[in-house]
C-alpha cells in the first residue's frame, strides 16, 4: 500500500477534484450482476481517507481472479468504511433489474459505519436522494473508490455463485456465474430453471421453441 497521495493519474480525477472542494468522505459504489440469468445482483461501497492508495486498484473486470482476491481483502482492511448490499433473484423478478439494482446500491451505502459527504456512482444513474453524487460513466475505470467498489461488489457475488454452485451442481455456476454461457443455456434447456434463476430473463428458445437460441 502506498500512503504517499499526491492526487495524479485517471484514477484519482475526480476524488481530487472533491478534496479540493472540501469533501472529506468520498464514497465510491459500483454493482456486479445485472447481466446474469441467475443469482442477485449485488453493490458495494467503498470510502478511503484521503492519502490511502492501493497498488494495482482498478475496474474488476480488468483483472485477474487472483488480483481481484489480493485487493478485496486489501481494500477492506484499508478502507475507512464499506458497504455491501444484495438483492435476491426473486426481488429482481418482482421490481425488474433496475429498481434492483438502485435498492442494492441504496443498502450498501447504508451499511457503511460512517455517512459519506459525496458519493460517486457507475454509470449514468443518479439513484440517492441527494444533491451530492455523480455518476460516472464507466466510472470504474475513471475513479479510484469506483474502482475499489467494483472489485468488492465483484468478489463478493463471485463467492456467492461459488457457494450456490454446491447446492445446484448442474448449471457450472462456480464457472459462469451465472450468465449465458452455452454450457449454462445447455443446462437449463435440459433441467430447467432451479431456484435462483430470474424468471423474469426470458430466453430466446423460452419465447419460441423452435428459435434457435442466439448467444
Amino acid at each position: 500500500m502506498d500512503n504517499n497521495f499526491v492526487g495524479s493519474g485517471h484514477l484519482f480525477k475526480y476524488e481530487t477534484e472533491l478534496y479540493l472542494r472540501g469533501y472529506k468522505l468520498i464514497a465510491g459504489v459500483d454493482e456486479a450482476g445485472r447481466g446474469p440469468l441467475a443469482g442477485p445482483v449485488v453493490a458495494a461501497a467503498v470510502i478511503f481517507k484521503q492519502g490511502v492508495v492501493i497498488d494495482g486498484v482498478d475496474d474488476s473486470k480488468k483483472l485477474s481472479g487472483k488480483n481481484r482476491e489480493r485487493l478485496f481483502y486489501e481494500i477492506r482492511k484499508n478502507a475507512i468504511s464499506y458497504g455491501v448490499g444484495m438483492i435476491s433473484n426473486k426481488r429482481i423478478d418482482e421490481i425488474n433489474i433496475l429498481r434492483a439494482t438502485f435498492e442494492a446500491m441504496k443498502r450498501a451505502v447504508e451499511r457503511l459505519s460512517v455517512k459519506p459527504d459525496y458519493i460517486l456512482i457507475d454509470g449514468r444513474d443518479e439513484p440517492f436522494e441527494t444533491n451530492e453524487q455523480m455518476s460516472i460513466i464507466k466510472g470504474d475505470s475513471l475513479s479510484y473508490s469506483v474502482a475499489a467498489a467494483s472489485i468488492i461488489a465483484k468478489v463478493t457475488r463471485d463467492k456467492i455463485m461459488n457457494f450456490y454452485d454446491k447446492i445446484y451442481p448442474n448449471y457450472g455456476f462456480n464457472h459462469n456465474k451465472g450468465y449465458a454461457t452455452a454450457g449454462h443455456i445447455e443446462a437449463i434447456k435440459a433441467l430447467g430453471r432451479c431456484d435462483i434463476h430470474r424468471k423474469s430473463f426470458r430466453l430466446q428458445f423460452e419465447k419460441n421453441p423452435q428459435m434457435h437460441l442466439e448467444l
